[in-house]
């Protein structure tokens, strides 16, 4: 298991390796102080999980971390680690379709256990808030979009009336890529009409997107 640690306090960051450094079965790939540089080092080590912490004040916040993150590398988990244990956060996590939250304040155990979770496809939420509420919150979610997070861009930006080429450029893709994207989201969505993807958009409120 390949893990890269993103945390902004040096020494924090050192004694979360100590303790990974422990476990059997895991390898540190990277360590980052902030967003902007967990990102690089995710798509160029490609880590099986990233424990994220939310609070880096220099750049990107952990929530603009991880989606970015997650929109480039589908099969990246990602686990907050954090000191916020407020209702709001968690909330956030839960819709940004984070794998797991940990508190910092969490035992050894706890942080080896919600490792072998999100590898293995589940998730993993330790806080203080009960879990019958948490599963209400986990069921009160939208649905999951049958697109991944680029691809609800590409309908966005089609939906917007940017061209093939505008895309490609807004993104940093090849058009070639930007027509295979869409080509997959009309087999996805068993659609064949632009008219029908703008309406889905609408639907969706994918043109909302931000």
């Amino acid at each position: 298991m390949k893990v890269l640690i993103v945390d902004d306090h040096d020494l924090i960051r050192k004694g979360i390796r100590l303790l990974l450094e422990g476990f059997p079965d895991v390898e540190v790939i990277g360590e980052a102080s902030n967003g902007c540089d967990a990102i690089t080092l995710a798509l160029k080590h490609h880590p099986d999980v990233i424990l994220l912490d939310l609070s880096m004040p220099t750049g990107l916040d952990g929530f603009t971390t991880a989606k970015t993150i997650m929109d480039e590398l589908e099969d990246v988990k990602i686990i907050v680690l954090t000191m916020h244990d407020e209702e709001i956060y968690v909330q956030k996590a839960i819709q940004y379709n984070i794998h797991g939250y940990l508190l910092k304040n969490s035992q050894t155990n706890d942080l080896y256990e919600a490792l072998q979770a999100v590898y293995g496809g589940k998730r993993f939420y330790r806080t203080h808030i009960p879990n019958e509420h948490l599963e209400k919150m986990f069921a009160e979610k939208e649905p999951k979009s049958p697109l991944t997070n680029r691809e609800r861009e590409i309908v966005r930006l089609t939906f917007l009336g940017y061209t093939n080429n505008q895309i490609a450029n807004k993104l940093k893709i090849s058009p070639k890529t930007v027509e295979n994207h869409k080509t997959n989201i009309m087999q996805k969505l068993g659609i064949k009409e632009k008219h029908e993807l703008i309406q889905y958009a609408l639907k969706n409120h994918i043109a909302d997107l931000v």
